[in-house]
């Protein structure tokens, strides 16, 4: 049984319950989406609130933040870009007609997925779109980002050469049952991924291995092949909802509303560990130093030592569900439908792992080196009994 921990800090600014949690790529901020149609911009220095947008006419879905700018999507059918210094809004997109709820930023572009059953593209620095992704025939969920350069072999380049103006391909997760990927520059559909036989909730890409994991309402999480389309494996031992999936050298973790997270070795599809201890839907998670970080419905969230599944600590203090954690500095934040953001000190247990790992490492050393000495011996009287016999 794990230890209760208690939050070093909470923050109860917003209003209303906060939707997602993003973290700026150089670690200085903490942005939130929130029920009440607002964001707010945190410090991790200080778990300070430095900035408060406000402008939506509804509820904030999701949000992604840049070390100079912050994106948020809402149910009033707009995405917003805002100055992080400033707090002012630089930029609105329209052009949905029903809720936004995923959008991802990439390179120059920015990509929005909406229950109108379309993807967007946008221009990152203006209002402008520049591509709309039409053919699925249920709302979109969930995205992903890749440039052809990452997955495709020069041969294999030269035969997409109508699309050598852009390289960047979406991928798209729909309640339609359906993974599709397109060309961004032509908005083309370049495969369709049939196999599920619910809504595609979750997509993490791993383009230099050329692979794609979608997790479904079906209970399955699905593997494909993003150059052929081939569906590879099939991992099914989950018995509710795939609702999130984290990928960690050649590790793939998944949360589910079964209660559990399991950890499957990818490239044999074998489950190699299931993390218990959830009395409800695991909404999020996160691997940090040999540690997988979870957050629930039943409104905790828990550490388990990745190898063993051994729970080493719940977090406990939300009222509702988490809906997102991030972890920075060996702090974790957590963010919750109730409306607060939590901060939490792993430094213990990332200490005591470190030593864990540490020894481990100290164990296999010795039981190698044995082993060597073993095969030396072993060597040494085989060459001997071979002079014996004269051979």
């Amino acid at each position: 049984m794990g230890n209760s921990g208690s939050a070093v800090k909470v923050c109860t600014d917003h209003q209303g319950g906060i939707n997602w949690l993003s973290l700026s790529p150089d670690g200085q901020r903490l942005l939130t989406g929130s029920e009440d149609g607002t964001a707010r911009l945190w410090s991790t220095a200080d778990s300070q609130c430095h900035g408060h947008f406000r402008g939506h006419e509804s509820y904030i879905t999701f949000c992604h933040l840049e070390n100079e700018a912050a994106f948020t999507c809402s149910a009033d059918h707009t995405i917003r870009k805002w100055d992080v210094l400033t707090g002012q809004c630089l930029a609105i997109y329209r052009g949905h007609t029903s809720i936004v709820n995923r959008i991802l930023v990439a390179k120059d572009y920015l990509f929005s997925g909406s229950y109108d059953r379309t993807a967007r593209c946008w221009s990152v620095d203006k209002e402008k779109q520049i591509q709309e992704f039409r053919g699925h025939r249920n709302c979109v969920l969930t995205l992903a980002h890749y440039s052809s350069r990452d997955v495709l072999e020069e041969e294999e380049e030269e035969e997409e050469e109508e699309e050598k103006v852009s390289r960047d391909l979406l991928v798209t997760g729909s309640t339609d049952c359906t993974v599709k990927v397109w060309w961004v520059s032509s908005g083309r559909c370049y495969q369709t991924l049939l196999g599920h036989t619910g809504a595609v909730l979750c997509l993490i890409l791993d383009a230099p291995n050329r692979e794609l994991f979608s997790g479904s309402t079906d209970y399955t999480i699905r593997t494909w092949n993003i150059v052929t389309g081939e569906q590879l494996k099939v991992f099914k031992e989950h018995q509710g909802s795939v609702i999130c999936l984290e990928l960690v050298n050649r590790h793939l973790y998944s949360g589910s509303a079964d209660r559990t997270v399991k950890c499957w070795f990818v490239d044999t599809g074998e489950r190699i560990q299931t993390y218990k201890a959830h009395k409800h839907s695991v909404s999020t998670l996160k691997y940090h130093a040999g540690i997988l970080f979870t957050g629930s419905g039943d409104a905790c969230a828990r550490a388990f030592n990745s190898r063993s599944g051994v729970l080493q600590k719940i977090f406990r203090g939300h009222k509702f569900i988490i809906n997102s954690i991030q972890i920075h500095n060996e702090l974790l934040y957590t963010a919750s439908h109730d409306g607060t953001l939590r901060i939490w000190d792993i430094r213990g247990i990332c200490k005591r792992n470190k030593r864990r790992l540490k020894k481990e490492r100290s164990v296999q050393g010795r039981s190698s080196q044995k082993g060597s000495l073993s095969r030396l011996f072993n060597n040494r009287v085989g060459c001997m009994v071979q002079q014996e016999n004269g051979e």
